[in-house]
C-alpha cells in the first residue's frame, strides 16, 4: 500500500510540474489577460510601458563580469558601444575574475571613456567579481549582463523605462540563444516551453528570476552576494522584493546569447545551478511572496529543484506494484522512455534521425544534474568559481 501512495504521489508531482502547472497557468493568465482588456476597453487607459525620451534617460551602469572571455568580449565592447543610449548618461564596467587568457590583454587596449575596467588578480567568482563592480558603479541604475551576450540596440531603453514607477526594484530582460543542431531539438525546444511559462508569470506579477545575461535593478536594492552565491539572478530579484519592491518581465528587452556546444556543457551548468539553489532555499523560502507568486516558487522552482528524487520514487515504487496490468504497463514506459534517453546520449550525433530521442536524453541529464549538485551541497562542497559552459 505504502508502494502504491508513493508511486501516485510522485506521478501527480511529475505531471503537475511538466503538464498540469503549463495549463493551470495558462487558466489563470487567460482569465488575467481577459480582464485587463476589458479593463482597457471601458477606461481605454494605456497598458504598455512608454518609452522615455532621452532628455529624461536616467544615468545607468552597465556591469559586465568575465572569466575567460577573449573569444567573445571584443563583440561584446563593440556591442556596448553601439547601443542606443546616451554615452553622457551610460558608464560601463568591464570586471575580470582573474582571467588566464587575453581576457586582460583585451581589457587594457580599450580607449573609450565610458569603459572602466576592472582587473582581479585572482579568480574569486561571480559573486565577488559583482560586488566589486558595484563599488565603483556611479549611478543608481545597474545593469547586468555577460560577456557573451549581445544586446539589441534599444535593450537598456527597454530596461529602464520601468523605473519611472519607484515601485520597481528589477527589470529582467528576455533571453534568446544561439545554437548549434543539437542545441536546437534539446535546450532550445526546453527554453522555448520555460519562455513560455515565463511570460505568463509576469502578467500575473510573478516573475521570480531574471536571465543574469541581461537584467536591471535599482542600487539600492543590491546587496552584497556572498562568495557562495551561485544563483545571483534568483537570489537579486528575491532580495528585492523582500524589499517591497516588484519583479517584472520585459520580453521587448532583448539579448542574444550563444547556447554551449552540447548537453554535456549544460549539464555542469546545471550542477552548479543546483548546488546554488540548495544553498539559496532557506533564504528564498522565507521571501514574502502574494499567492501566484508561491504557486510559481512552489511549482516553478522548487518542485524542478526535487524533481530527481520524484523520478526515482516513481521508477522504484513501481517495482513494488507488478501485480496489476496497469502499473507493469507504466513500467514499460518509464523503461521506454530511459531507453529512447539513452538512445538519444549514443547516437547523439546522429539524433535528428531518432525522434525526440535528444529531448529526452536532454531532460534526464538536467534532472541527473541537480542529483549531482545535490549530492554536491551535501558535501559542503563549495562552488564559488565559474566558468563558461562553452
Amino acid at each position: 500500500m505504502l508502494a502504491q501512495y508513493v508511486f501516485l504521489a510522485c506521478l501527480f508531482l511529475v505531471g503537475y510540474t511538466y503538464l498540469l502547472y503549463p495549463c493551470v497557468l495558462f487558466v489563470v493568465y487567460a482569465v488575467a489577460q481577459a480582464r485587463a482588456d476589458l479593463g482597457y476597453l471601458t477606461t481605454r487607459r494605456e497598458r504598455r510601458r512608454r518609452a522615455i525620451r532621452d532628455v529624461d534617460l536616467p544615468r545607468v551602469t552597465l556591469i559586465v563580469p568575465a572569466y575567460n572571455e577573449e573569444v567573445h568580449l571584443k563583440d561584446k565592447i563593440a556591442n556596448v558601444q553601439e547601443l542606443d543610449y546616451p554615452r553622457d548618461r551610460l558608464q560601463v564596467v568591464f570586471v575580470s575574475d582573474g582571467s588566464t587568457d587575453r581576457t586582460n590583454e583585451i581589457l587594457d587596449a580599450v580607449d573609450d571613456p565610458v569603459i572602466e575596467t576592472l582587473l582581479l588578480s585572482e579568480r574569486s567568482g561571480k559573486a565577488t567579481a559583482l560586488n566589486r563592480a558595484v563599488e565603483v558603479a556611479r549611478h543608481g541604475i545597474l545593469i547586468f549582463s555577460d560577456a557573451s551576450t549581445l544586446f539589441m540596440p534599444d535593450a537598456v531603453k527597454q530596461l529602464v523605462r520601468h523605473f519611472a514607477d519607484p515601485r520597481i526594484g528589477v527589470v529582467c530582460g528576455a533571453l534568446k540563444f544561439r545554437g548549434g543542431d543539437e542545441f536546437k531539438q534539446t535546450e532550445g525546444v526546453y527554453w522555448r516551453y520555460e519562455t513560455s511559462l515565463r511570460l505568463m508569470e509576469a502578467r500575473l506579477g510573478a516573475t521570480l528570476t531574471a536571465s543574469g545575461a541581461i537584467y536591471a535593478l535599482r542600487l539600492e536594492c543590491y546587496r552584497p552576494l556572498a562568495a557562495d552565491d551561485v544563483i545571483d539572478d534568483f537570489v537579486v530579484p528575491m532580495r528585492a522584493r523582500k524589499l517591497g519592491f516588484r519583479v517584472v518581465f520585459d520580453p521587448e528587452a532583448e539579448g542574444v546569447e550563444f547556447a554551449g556546444a552540447s548537453v554535456k556543457d549544460e549539464f555542469t551548468r546545471r550542477v552548479r545551478i543546483a548546488v546554488g539553489s540548495f544553498r539559496a532555499l532557506r533564504e528564498l523560502s522565507q521571501v514574502p511572496l502574494t499567492p501566484i507568486a508561491c504557486l510559481s516558487f512552489f511549482s516553478h522552482k522548487f518542485l524542478r529543484w526535487v524533481l530527481p528524487f520524484l523520478l526515482i520514487g516513481l521508477l522504484v515504487s513501481n517495482f513494488f506494484l507488478l501485480d496489476e496490468a496497469i502499473y507493469r504497463a507504466a513500467l514499460a514506459a518509464q523503461g521506454a522512455f530511459y531507453l529512447w534517453a539513452g538512445m538519444g546520449f549514443l547516437f547523439r550525433e546522429r539524433g535528428r534521425r531518432l525522434p525526440l530521442a535528444l529531448l529526452c536524453y536532454f531532460l534526464v541529464a538536467i534532472n541527473v544534474a541537480f542529483l549531482v549538485g545535490f549530492l554536491r551541497f551535501l558535501s559542503g562542497r563549495k562552488e564559488t568559481a565559474w566558468q563558461r559552459a562553452s
